[in-house]
């Protein structure tokens, strides 16, 4: 299918007659090639790796056994990665949506010979929800007879499945984004009726696991994981054709189901074996497109394999052999081990009850065979047939040059725009999102969306610690430009780069831009008239931007059939999108910058121009209002220049220089000012716009130009702007009123924050009535603005580790035990005992299936902890199966009997614990 063998990206493009020199793969590489900067893996595993710090770890001595916590230091390689799911996530939202957060996350697992996921990321892309009819953007496009659910179903369930894996998984969702878009124009429909659903997120392994090793004859094929039943039949290829071209019995069956429980017991397995002193793992891979036939052909590329068919573990005995080999079930990881290693990896799983199947050996004559217990061999082939080169696809195609009329608008209505503005999905508070999002598991969340005394989600920007006592982290941010690309492809590629670095420049980075490295994604209606030709131009754009900054992109997945065919012959094209994910190390996660004001009176307000070009309106927020596209769109016309301003903030940035910064994007520079100003109770700022060149208010406003905003104490930033040549503009300064006052043209505005904030959060709140209901939906938009907790503490308490006799250092034993116990589910056992040590207990790791076995009685230890996250799925009453496991179980019971009859002991209980 072309989801995995990338007909169109490694094809010949015929544009106009003439044949282009490179693929459109060969245009991405290229970028690796020119620059190999910190990279360790590209093209050649599931993600991406770059060269990271040494950091610490913090992990049980052996992981088969119950056994004490230990720090060792290790030298890392930093993940990353991204996928779409956006054909599951228009059949069945929610299972579409959670299973592509399941799928990344797995990716990440298997990169080399295991790493760790540590935090992810999400975007969700679908036309017009139409929930207020005071939008009447929106109102003017014809509804369609939708195939499965509307789109406001989707952007809910789709939204609540990625959360629902990720806080189940105990993966912390810390950055995103959100567009709605439709147009009509010239006889087309544009618009995400199929929707785009993108998962992706960062982590990081060992060096020595980060390039997979070379399976040898006699070595075992293992699957960790579920069941196989008829599910996703086909995913891989029904999602690499239009939605709507089969019936939807075949694209119901297409998609696949989500347990991201058993993914968590299968990946706390893996973990285990990638944090032993010697990684027994070979290779890896996961199980997604094409099943087993996929991953365990994929285990074997380069050497062969016998699998046996009845060792597969099958929940519907009445499977054929193909549905057994075939089907997409989720939470499976395929592995070679070699056979000593067996006794060990069985004992981790059983001890984690991850499903565990020895289902095959490595064979060295280049055939894959699969045979069943009758002797029958449903598959006997050599290799070639699988990764063989089949010919190349030929893609020709013409130009059409875009054809769209000019935006129309008054200056005059100025202020009934910004409202329009501020309540587009793309711009409007994602509060709806964030507050169903776990972004605090694993203890290492450094910067997550909210910001601010109100907390509101603002942040474009997650920064991840890399262990829980050093300062080196993991930052990544996205960006994306689809409306502007039907514009200008090439602009509308260097705009989603620009996007991303803008958002991205706000952490201070080890290597400032070199040290950065992308993941593009391509979403696109390929095969259609003048869009061949479209992506070709796009995706070269996107390329030679990258290599004039300086940066690579070794990672991204394409999806190249965006278009959603309707049973009245009616197609509509979703605009060709790239979504660019920045991804750079951190040095110092203390001095990451965020977006409010802080209270410094009189400190400035400085813009800074990344682009060098012209305040254009084509492709922004404020002409998707007006249902226009425009003719000219915003660009960086100058690749070094941007580079340059990059850099100059970044070394502000990481003197501690810079108050506060925020990007211009979505919504132009009058949505960056307020943006920075709602997440407080005071401040505001007096502003003088007659500082641009630029007359036309709506332009300098509206514009969705690269540039950032920032706030200034210091003299010093002035002088590095000017001393480096930038275009930059005091704009004005930091007031202690809750108003925005700016002038332009001779004419004053004043803007009410509180006022417009709620415009702001109105988006927010419809969805959130229709998510959440309409008694929880009023509650939430009557306190967002409100911040009543408040901490105290006694006045001998200093905080201070070294007060109390501790030392955050310490790595020898204080002879004072705790252990943490966990139950199948559960998330938060690393950082509660990590929290543990450094109260001075010495920690010891617990499953129950130690208590329940005997292999641990608990004497001796003199805290327990029962750990919160999902234990049983938090399913309806999880936690009474939590408390059966201890009370019918005779060991597990003696165990915690004894220890509460002694009088050195104490125990905490979180969440379900």
């Amino acid at each position: 299918s072309e989801h995995c063998r990338h007909k169109i990206f490694n094809g010949t493009f015929v544009i106009d007659g003439r044949e282009m020199n490179e693929s459109l793969f060969a245009l991405i590489k290229k970028t690796s090639k020119k620059h190999p900067d910190n990279l360790v893996s590209a093209y050649a595993d599931n993600v991406a790796f770059i060269v990271g710090p040494q950091i610490e770890q913090f992990a049980p001595a052996t992981q088969d056994k119950p056994d004490f916590f230990e720090i060792k230091d290790i030298s890392s390689v930093l993940s990353l990665k991204a996928e779409t799911h956006n054909f599951p996530t228009t059949v069945e939202p929610f299972n579409g949506a959670s299973t592509g957060s399941g799928g990344e996350i797995r990716d990440r697992l298997a990169g080399g010979k295991a790493s760790w996921p540590l935090a992810g990321t999400a975007v969700y892309m679908t036309s017009y929800t139409r929930r207020d009819d005071s939008k009447e953007w929106e109102n003017r496009i014809e509804p369609r007879k939708w195939l499965y659910q509307t789109p406001e179903e989707i952007l809910i369930k789709a939204s609540d499945g990625a959360s629902d894996f990720g806080n189940k998984f105990g993966q912390p969702l810390i950055n995103g984004s959100l567009l709605t878009f439709e147009h009509e124009e010239a006889d087309k429909t544009y618009g995400f009726d199929k929707v785009i659903m993108l998962a992706g997120g960062v982590g990081f392994a060992k060096e020595e696991d980060a390039l997979k090793g070379q399976p040898e004859e006699g070595d075992l094929i293992i699957v960790l994981g579920g069941d196989n039943y008829r599910i996703g039949m086909g995913g891989g290829a029904v999602s690499s054709v239009a939605t709507g071209e089969f019936g939807n019995n075949i694209e119901l069956n297409a998609v696949q189901r989500a347990n991201p429980e058993m993914q968590k017991r299968v990946a706390n397995a893996i973990r285990a074996m990638a944090e032993a002193d010697k990684n027994p793992i070979i290779s890896i891979h996961d199980h997604g497109a094409g099943g087993h036939l996929n991953s365990l052909s994929e285990l074997v590329e380069d050497t062969g394999a016998v699998i046996k068919v009845d060792k597969l573990p099958v929940g519907d005995p009445t499977l054929s052999a193909k549905e057994i080999l075939g089907n997409e079930s989720q939470e499976r990881m395929g592995l070679v081990i070699k056979k000593k290693d067996m006794e060990q990896l069985d004992r981790v799983a059983k001890r984690e009850r991850a499903p565990i199947y020895e289902v095959g050996e490595v064979k060295s004559d280049k055939y894959l065979k699969f045979i069943t217990g009758t002797e029958e061999c449903p598959i006997d082939l050599e290799l070639e047939y699988f990764f063989g080169k089949p010919p190349k696809t030929v893609l020709t195609d013409t130009t059409e040059e875009p054809d769209f009329t000019e935006i129309g608008y008054e200056e005059i209505k100025f202020e009934s725009s910004l409202t329009d503005v501020l309540r587009l999905e793309a711009v409007a508070c994602k509060d709806w999102l964030t507050n169903k999002v776990d972004r605090s598991v694993t203890g290492k969340v450094a910067t997550q969306q909210c910001v601010g005394p109100i907390q509101l989600p603002l942040n474009n920007l997650g920064v991840m610690a890399l262990d829980y006592q050093g300062l080196k982290g993991i930052a990544t941010a996205l960006g994306h430009a689809p409306v502007s690309g039907l514009v200008d492809p090439g602009a509308g590629s260097r705009l989603a780069v620009a996007e991303s670095l803008t958002n991205l420049l706000w952490a201070p980075l080890s290597y400032g831009l070199k040290g950065v490295s992308l993941s593009a994604n391509w979403m696109w209606p390929a095969r259609n008239k003048g869009e061949n030709a479209r992506l070709y131009q796009a995706v070269k754009a996107l390329s030679d931007f990258a290599i004039e900054l300086g940066i690579n992109i070794p990672t991204g997945k394409d999806s190249l059939s965006m278009t959603q065919k309707y049973p009245d012959g009616k197609t509509v094209f979703a605009p060709g999108t790239v979504i660019i994910s920045a991804v750079g190390e951190v040095k110092d996660i203390r001095k990451t910058v965020t977006p409010n004001i802080k209270q410094k009176e009189g400190s400035k307000i400085i813009y800074i121009d990344f682009a060098k070009s012209g305040f254009e309106l084509g492709g922004s927020s404020f002409a998707q209002t007006l249902n226009s596209l425009g003719t000219t769109v915003p660009d960086v016309t100058d690749a070094s220049y941007f580079a340059r301003a990059f850099d100059t903030v970044q070394q502000l940035v990481s003197k501690g220089k810079i108050l506060a910064g925020h990007d211009v994007s979505a919504g132009g520079l009058v949505t960056t000012l307020l943006e920075m100003n709602f997440p407080n109770y005071e401040m505001g700022m007096t502003l003088d716009l007659d500082v641009f060149t630029e007359k036309d208010l709506i332009k300098v406003m509206f514009s969705e130009k690269p540039g950032v905003v920032i706030q200034a104490g210091d003299k010093e930033v002035e002088q590095q702007l000017k001393k480096n040549k930038l275009s930059y503009h005091v704009l004005g300064t930091v007031t202690n009123d809750f108003v925005i006052k700016l002038q332009k043209n001779k004419k004053e505005y004043v803007f009410d924050i509180d006022r417009l904030r709620d415009v702001w959060f109105e988006t927010s709140f419809m969805l959130d009535r229709k998510q959440s209901g309409e008694g929880n939906a009023h509650c939430r938009f009557r306190n967002y603005k409100r911040q009543e907790l408040d901490y105290y503490f006694s006045p001998d308490f200093t905080g201070r580790l070294s007060d109390y006799g501790l030392k955050k250092s310490r790595r020898s034993k204080s002879g004072v035990k705790a252990a943490i116990i966990r139950e199948k589910g559960v998330n938060g056992d690393r950082e509660m005992a990590f929290a543990l040590h450094l109260a001075g207990f010495d920690v010891k790791d617990v499953h129950m299936t130690d208590l329940i076995s005997g292999r641990e009685d608990l004497s001796g230890v003199n805290m327990i902890v029962f750990v919160g996250g999902f234990s049983n799925s938090d399913v309806l009453g999880s936690a009474k199966g939590w408390a059966g496991a201890f009370l019918y179980n005779p060991k597990a019971k003696k165990a915690l009997d004894d220890f509460y009859a002694r009088n050195d002991t104490l125990s905490l209980g979180v969440c379900n614990g």
